[in-house]
């Protein structure tokens, strides 16, 4: 493959990028965060992590975790179950990317019908009971004009993973479990569902694990905007810049490598893939053959796809082509900008 081919593919695929929804509700965030301003309230990290910090009120070491995760409306009224299971699913997912074990999860429900709410609290109670955490209480409209969902999680760690800590000269590593399948046809890898309860629990103790060991101290939760719209958001928390290597990135079975011609319809979906189970992880160089052994001994997959380095370029890497995805200092991914800050 020429390398200019490669750099046509990565100049199409960084186009399709960041032209997708994924990117584009994150984005909203910075039109957000202006508004949330100071309130005489000292969080441990910025706004911008995956889960508010909180000083622990019984005094005890370590910190207290609250996350919130809310459902698009759309995907509420295809799939209610697996809405209901996921909204618990990454909550608990965002509590692990911070170093944390969550303890308890409440919901915010508005159904448009009793059956449909029935769905969705069903796939709740899977998702809780598969995962250990308890479903503790919330609040429930049955009589919505549509299907709405949102649930918070609150949760503890001793050390913290945050995004606001990746540094020049880090690893960055990508881990995703492949052992699962797509829900229908919406950019969803669901590697949970099916799999035991026992390895679902093992499996998000990992990330706490790492932290206590001291194995990593940055990272996120790949979100709905996929792996590199996830890499983007801890790069501008953490005011640096990175190249992903695309060949290096895991993929199941059915996604093409990047050998082949064709295939990029399949390849941009798993990029834009919101995984049950996947982090990006920015990790120091003496640690992430460590860290990638960790993973590897749980049967998931996890790669050292790139390097963080100074500047504010995202920059995706196929072969000797080179093409820049974002610049985060010309254009912010979810920090404010001068007009939201204006408007708040």
């Amino acid at each position: 493959m020429s390398t200019v081919f490669e750099a046509e593919m990565l100049e199409g695929l960084a186009a399709a990028l960041r032209a997708s929804r994924g990117f584009a509700h994150k984005r909203d965030i910075a039109q957000v965060l202006p508004q949330l301003g100071p309130s005489g309230f000292a969080t441990a990290v910025p706004n911008g992590d995956d889960c508010a910090v909180l000083p622990d009120p019984t005094g005890a070491d370590g910190h207290l975790l609250l996350a919130i995760e809310g459902m698009v409306q759309d995907f509420v009224e295809q799939q209610p179950w697996f809405a209901g299971y996921s909204a618990v699913m990454v909550n608990l997912s965002d509590i692990a990317a911070m170093g944390g074990r969550a303890l308890a999860v409440v919901d915010a429900l508005w159904a448009g019908s009793a059956e449909q709410g029935r769905a969705v609290l069903a796939g709740m109670r899977a998702a809780s009971e598969r995962y250990g955490v308890p479903l503790v209480g919330g609040h429930t409209n049955l009589r919505s004009a549509s299907g709405q969902l949102a649930v918070a999680v609150l949760g503890r760690a001793q050390r913290l993973i945050s995004s606001f800590t990746a540094r020049p000269g880090d690893r960055l590593l990508v881990a995703v479990d492949l052992r699962g399948q797509w829900q229908g046809d919406a950019p969803f890898w669901n590697a949970s569902t099916a799999a035991p309860a026992e390895r679902l629990r093992g499996d998000m103790a990992l990330l706490p694990m790492l932290a206590e060991a001291g194995l990593v101290d940055a990272g996120k939760d790949i979100s709905m905007a996929g792996v590199l719209g996830t890499a983007l958001m801890l790069l501008e928390c953490s005011g640096v810049g990175a190249t992903v290597d695309l060949a290096r990135l895991p993929r199941p079975a059915g996604v093409p490598d990047w050998s082949q011609a064709d295939g990029a319809a399949q390849r941009l979906r798993w990029l834009n893939a919101f995984p049950s189970f996947g982090y990006v992880l920015s990790v120091r160089p003496e640690l992430a053959d460590a860290t990638v052994e960790r993973f590897t001994r749980r049967g998931i997959a996890c790669v050292d796809a790139g390097t963080v380095h100074r500047g504010s370029v995202l920059a995706l890497q196929l072969g000797d082509a080179r093409v820049p995805l974002w610049d985060l200092a010309q254009q912010p991914f979810i920090a404010p900008t001068v007009e939201s800050r204006k408007a708040a």
